[in-house]
């Protein structure tokens, strides 16, 4: 390594352009080796400048996780070294179990704490949107009531004891309230995006691309903006663990009659048992079933 390389933190990137802000917070313009980038943000890496106000990157540090993303072609890696993940879901519109079961797998597979934020509570229909939930509360999953317009005084005092000293990345599909709670907790979010698109004169790719936002001045406290995805990759995951990234099958795995149980049609198993019983919802099992299969077949790309 260069003695002059030192490390900085990846803040938004854009094909083989990156933004790294330095220990100072200074943010320089950097350019990776060779044509293929597998740098993303939250990412530490190694780099040194090559003028005043460019510099190149030399290599990725050790990461402690990594969150994949991914469509109908291909996976493909958005963020490193979390610590929380926010799932943002709202009364209206209706959101997805799917996608929900996702983004929490893939985040107890990284090691990542991560909360359901229900937004819009004060709207009718949120009782259905508690009920749908309950399921995930019965596990021991934590699901926080807001309604980020309507109390937010109320939304910055629940949420900024969680994020202390943490790097969250906030999920949310479009009209759940992610820009309203990024605006809310962010005072200078906008601010922050026009900067990073001039450094990387990126402006129209801003809607797609994650972005880092620092909550305070004195950089401890970070939100991670990624949208522009629909579903969290779980390719790595192979199909025989999926149960063990589920709370509601974990109480149940072990019991079977069947070591290798797969859960799905074999006599004596202790978690289609807890289905009859009641104890696991129908619902969250036909995801599980789902994502089985998906991770049974081989990729498509």
């Amino acid at each position: 390594m260069s003695k002059t390389a030192q490390i900085g933190l990846v803040v938004r990137g854009h094909g083989r352009h990156y933004l790294i802000e330095d220990e100072t917070g200074t943010r320089v313009h950097c350019l990776t080796r060779g044509k293929k980038s597998d740098c993303v943000v939250g990412d530490r890496v190694r780099w040194q400048r090559s003028s005043d106000h460019e510099g190149v990157i030399e290599g990725i540090e050790p990461r402690r996780n990594l969150l994949f993303r991914q469509d109908e072609w291909k996976t493909k890696s958005f963020a490193a070294n979390l610590d929380r993940l926010l799932i943002l879901v709202a009364v209206d519109p209706q959101f997805s179990e799917s996608q929900l079961t996702r983004a929490l797998i893939a985040a107890d597979s990284a090691g990542i704490t991560a909360d359901i934020v229900l937004n819009k509570t004060d709207l009718p229909g949120a009782d259905v949107a508690r009920r749908r939930l309950a399921p995930y509360k019965a596990m021991g999953q934590r699901v926080l009531e807001l309604s980020f317009k309507g109390r937010p005084d109320e939304t910055r005092e629940t949420l900024m004891p969680l994020l202390e000293g943490q790097s969250t990345l906030v999920l949310g599909p479009s009209g759940t309230g992610k820009s309203t709670l990024i605006n809310l907790l962010v005072p200078d979010a906008q601010a922050q995006v026009g900067e990073i698109s001039q450094a990387l004169n990126s402006g129209r790719h801003t809607t797609t691309t994650t972005q880092w936002y620092w909550m305070d001045a004195e950089r401890r406290n970070a939100l991670i903006d990624s949208p522009g995805f629909q579903e969290f990759g779980l390719r790595q995951i192979a199909a025989p663990e999926l149960a063990a990234h589920m709370p509601d099958f974990k109480p149940y795995l072990g019991e079977c009659r069947f070591h290798n149980c797969s859960h799905r049609h074999e006599p004596g198993c202790a978690v289609l048992g807890a289905v009859e019983a009641g104890k696991i919802s129908p619902q969250r099992y036909r995801i599980y079933d789902e994502l089985w299969e998906e991770l049974s077949r081989p990729p498509n790309y």
